[in-house]
């Protein structure tokens, strides 16, 4: 009998994800049954399931990774996007110590497989890629790059060739980015708000270094810092900020750039700091800065901006005119901008010119002390700006802007429970009143159209119609933090809570320093809505360390604890709530779906005592 001969290799094209736990050890020491336990949980919720649908095999797995065959790039891209983009949720109420975070290597080659295993060039490229990503990120070889390329919604950042350890040729590699375009909010691995800032110095006491807080969005980004008040009257200081907010208003229409919310860049008001560091905290590559000064009826802008990666000064102006021109003058800044951060852009191609919310200077001045008295968001400064708001509109009644605004601080003394219960239904009959006429005024405004969305889904009104409205607004301006932020609140009321989440993500990007609360008891609602108790209960309980007046919350947290089982806590919550309000069922629900309602109601009606 003659010697068999040797044993036929398979060999085949494959995409090879591999994928390993960031700083493994240090989670293992600092809480081993706790990190295995909560890998477990990410295997069985996020990551096997993502795997399963985009059709990939599991090869092998270690303690703190695993390898996986995919026949097609684009479903490993995908299952790899959104297994990320589900981390970037799992973590968000998180301490940075506690948190896992996956790093992602992707390549496509030529595998070996013996006995269900794989090896080979293919494979060996995806480990080494995988040591290349950023803790939550995704490193792809040039062939994953080539092949994917337009066909998903994500975007490319080349890093250059790349020595390989144990690899003999340079290997050109691609850091995935998601476009803002699509719900997710932030590329994979971008942490949200403070949880960034908090890692951050962590890794700079330990002696890690310092990278970004936030990834580079796929599109030019910027931030306008305060202008400073050179008026020489600090009463003016509304009139500065206003002058801010025109500025960025007006560059977020611009579709192409990603602007940051005004009240992230306000926070480094009075302070010195570099802005290479403000570029790394807020994630933009443009920083504004400049000053204005307003006396005898004359206004004067001066503005520069600074590249934020290098520090460079790219352009510096100044534009002078009367108090009337303060329009163009605004309009003026914004396109110097943009020409040059885009050269080759036409002005007649920038769209984010709108009709002038008004020609009244005295009522744009009531406009501006109403929104400045009103940012502490306390009972009595809400009914000061509703005054200022009155005057604005009836010196100027077809003020769009004024309408919507005025609209919104009528839902807010609702969400506060300030407006006395005989006093709700005109409330709200005004919210919506206003509301209509705003839209009547300025239908093409994103400001308006986003408020009077919020007012009509919050007070009941045609939800596919509030919808309809929210999206129009950030399809004309899809920098508009505030619009993705009531966006959230709409699809929750819709019944769409998964939706919901990923909006409320996108306007923290956008606005990454600003006050969170209220964006993470959305992210709790929606977590409750889907019977997800345990996900939404520590969400719910950070929202109320950063917003402990927002009642809404508290009524959420107590029907989350009652439907546990966890009743003495209920109560307790309860207990808090009726030190702000008297009121523990609302008399009205947004929520369109019946359950919906109903899981809120029995679980209020469950931890107040009463039964379901």
């Amino acid at each position: 009998m003659e010697p068999a001969g040797p044993a036929r290799v398979e060999r085949r094209l494959a995409a090879v994800l591999a994928a390993d736990v960031a700083g493994y050890s240090r989670l293992i020491e600092a809480a081993e049954e706790a990190t295995l336990a909560r890998l477990k949980m990410l295997r069985a919720e996020i990551i096997d399931p993502r795997i399963a649908g985009h059709k990939g095999r599991i090869v092998k797995t270690t303690g703190d990774g695993l390898l996986v065959e995919f026949a097609s790039v684009v479903d490993a891209l995908r299952c790899a996007a959104e297994v990320q983009a589900a981390m970037v949720e799992s973590n968000a109420p998180l301490p940075p110590n506690r948190r896992i975070e996956f790093r992602i290597g992707i390549n496509v080659g030529d595998i070996v497989v013996e006995d269900g295993d794989i090896f080979g060039d293919g494979v060996n490229v995806a480990a080494r890629l995988e040591v290349l990503a950023e803790p939550g990120g995704i490193c792809v070889s040039a062939r994953v790059h080539e092949d994917a390329a337009g066909r998903l919604d994500l975007a490319f950042e080349d890093m250059g060739e790349q020595a390989l350890k144990n690899i003999g040729r340079p290997v050109r590699a691609y850091r995935v980015r998601t476009t803002l375009t699509h719900p997710v909010a932030a590329a994979p691995g971008s942490p949200l708000s403070r949880i960034a800032e908090d890692a951050d110095r962590q890794r700079r006491e330990a002696g890690e270094g310092s990278p970004p807080l936030l990834t580079l969005p796929n599109k030019p980004s910027i931030a306008v810092l305060p202008f400073a008040n050179m008026s020489g009257d600090p009463e003016q200081e509304y009139f500065a900020d206003g002058m801010v907010e025109e500025i960025v208003t007006a560059l977020s229409r611009i579709r192409w750039l990603f602007v940051i919310a005004r009240n992230s860049s306000f926070t480094y008001r009075g302070q010195s700091v570099d802005v290479k560091q403000i570029g790394r905290e807020l994630g933009v590559r443009y920083v504004l800065e400049g000053s204005v000064r307003q006396a005898g009826g004359r206004v004067r802008i001066t503005a520069q901006l600074i590249d934020a990666i290098n520090g460079a000064h790219l352009w510096a102006d100044r534009f002078d005119g009367s108090l009337e021109d303060v329009f163009d003058l605004q309009d003026k800044v914004a396109l110097s901008i943009a020409g040059v951060i885009e050269p080759t852009l036409q002005a007649a191609e920038i769209r984010y010119l709108t009709e002038r919310p008004t020609n009244d200077l005295t009522a744009y001045d009531f406009y501006l002390q109403a929104r400045a008295t009103a940012a502490s968001y306390e009972r009595e400064h809400l009914a000061q700006a509703l005054d200022l708001l009155q005057q604005a509109i009836d010196r100027e009644p077809r003020y769009g802007l004024a309408l919507a605004v005025a609209a919104t601080y009528r839902v807010d003394l609702e969400n506060y429970d300030w407006a006395d219960s005989r006093e709700e239904a005109e409330n709200r009959r005004a919210a919506l009143d206003l509301a209509r006429e705003a839209l009547s005024a300025a239908a093409d405004d994103p400001g308006v159209l986003g408020r009077a969305a919020m007012v009509l889904g919050r007070f009941g009104e045609d939800i596919d119609a509030a919808l309809a409205l929210i999206d129009r607004a950030l399809v004309l301006n899809p920098s508009f933090a505030y619009a993705w932020y009531w966006s959230g609140w709409l699809r929750l009321f819709a019944g769409q809570a998964d939706l919901a989440i990923q909006h409320f993500e996108t306007s923290m990007r956008l606005n990454p320093r600003s006050q969170r609360g209220f964006h993470l008891a959305g992210i709790g609602f929606a977590h409750f809505l889907n019977h997800r108790f345990d996900d939404a209960l520590p969400v719910l309980r950070v929202s109320l360390e950063e917003v402990p007046a927002f009642t809404p919350a508290y009524r959420t947290l107590a029907a989350c604890y009652a439907h546990m089982g966890r009743l003495d806590e209920a109560r307790s919550i309860l207990k808090r709530l009726v030190a702000l309000t008297p009121v523990i069922v609302p008399t009205t629900n947004p929520f369109r779906h019946p359950e919906h309602v109903e899981l809120f109601l029995s679980g209020l009606r469950l931890a107040a005592g009463e039964e379901i």
